[in-house]
C-alpha cells in the first residue's frame, strides 16, 4: 500500500474512531482490546496508531513490566485486574496476560503448574469479563520468520530502536518453532465464542493498522457512522480456525 493511499485511509479512520469513542463515552460503555505478537510483529506501531487521535482522559494504554517479587506471588491476573477499563473507558494492553502463554512458556519464566493453571482460567476469566459488560478484542499480529527477521535486524541498526531490543528479542529468532508451538496451543486451549482471537497478516504493517481499526468499528452502532469504511479485509483479518496452521494461512 502507498503511503499517500495509507494517510487517506488511516486519517478517515482515525475520525471513525473519535466518533466511536463519543459513543462509548455517552454510554458508558468499556472497551478492552490485547495486542499479541511474535516480537516484532508491529503492536507498538498499531496501537500508536490507533490511540493518536483519541481522548487521553477515557484512552488508555497498559504495558506491564516484569512482575515484581510480591506480584509474583499473586494469582496471575491480579496485577491486570487495575488496569481494566472502567465504564467510558478504552484501554489498549500492549501484550497482556497471555505473556504467560508464549514468553514465559517458552523461555522458562513459569512452570508447568503455573502454565497449566493458566491455560485452565484464561478463558473462564475472559467469561466473567464479558459478562460483566467489557467489550474484548484480541489481536493476534502475524507475521512471517523473513519479516521478523528483518524487523530485529532493523532494532539492532536503528539507534532509535534500540530501547526496543531485549535479550528476550535476541533469542526469538532461534526459538521460532517453540513459539509457534506454544502459539498454537493458546489458540487452540483460549479460542471461545465469548473471547475469540483474531489473527492479523501483519506482514503489512499498514494493511495491519487499517483493518484491525475497520473490525473493531465494525462491532459497533453509532452516530454519523460511515459504513462503508467499517469493512475489514476477511484476507487480513479472520477468526482463528485449526484448519488455517495447516493451510498456512497462518505462519508456521
Amino acid at each position: 500500500m502507498k503511503k499517500k493511499e495509507y494517510n487517506h485511509s488511516l486519517r478517515a479512520l482515525q475520525i471513525e474512531l473519535v466518533k466511536l469513542q463519543r459513543h462509548v463515552i455517552a454510554n458508558d460503555q468499556q472497551v478492552l482490546i490485547l495486542f499479541e505478537g511474535r516480537d516484532g510483529a508491529g503492536k507498538d506501531s498499531s496501537i500508536k496508531a490507533i490511540s493518536q487521535h483519541m481522548s487521553p482522559r477515557e484512552t488508555r494504554i497498559v504495558a506491564l513490566a516484569k512482575p515484581s517479587d510480591r506480584e509474583a506471588g499473586q494469582w496471575y491476573f491480579q496485577r491486570f485486574v487495575p488496569h481494566l477499563p472502567a465504564p467510558q473507558e478504552m484501554v489498549l494492553f500492549n501484550r497482556s496476560w497471555y505473556n504467560r502463554a508464549g514468553v514465559e512458556k517458552v523461555m522458562g519464566f513459569c512452570d508447568q503448574e503455573q502454565y497449566d493453571r493458566f491455560m485452565d482460567q484464561a478463558p473462564e476469566f475472559e467469561r466473567m469479563l464479558v459478562r460483566s459488560g467489557i467489550r474484548l478484542f484480541k489481536f493476534y499480529l502475524d507475521i512471517s520468520k523473513e519479516e521478523q527477521v528483518e524487523r530485529l535486524t532493523d532494532r539492532v541498526k536503528d539507534p532509535l530502536k534500540a530501547w526496543k531490543l531485549s535479550a528476550v528479542d535476541q533469542a526469538a529468532l532461534g526459538l521460532w518453532d517453540d513459539y509457534t508451538d506454544a502459539r498454537n496451543v493458546m489458540f487452540s486451549s483460549t479460542h471461545r465464542p465469548w473471547a475469540p482471537w483474531l489473527v492479523v497478516k501483519a506482514d503489512s504493517k499498514r494493511q495491519a493498522r487499517l483493518n484491525m481499526m475497520r473490525y473493531v468499528l465494525q462491532e459497533f452502532e453509532y452516530e454519523d457512522k460511515e459504513p462503508d469504511l467499517a469493512i475489514p479485509d476477511l484476507d487480513v483479518i479472520f477468526e482463528y480456525d485449526s484448519s488455517y496452521i495447516d493451510s498456512g494461512k497462518i505462519s508456521r
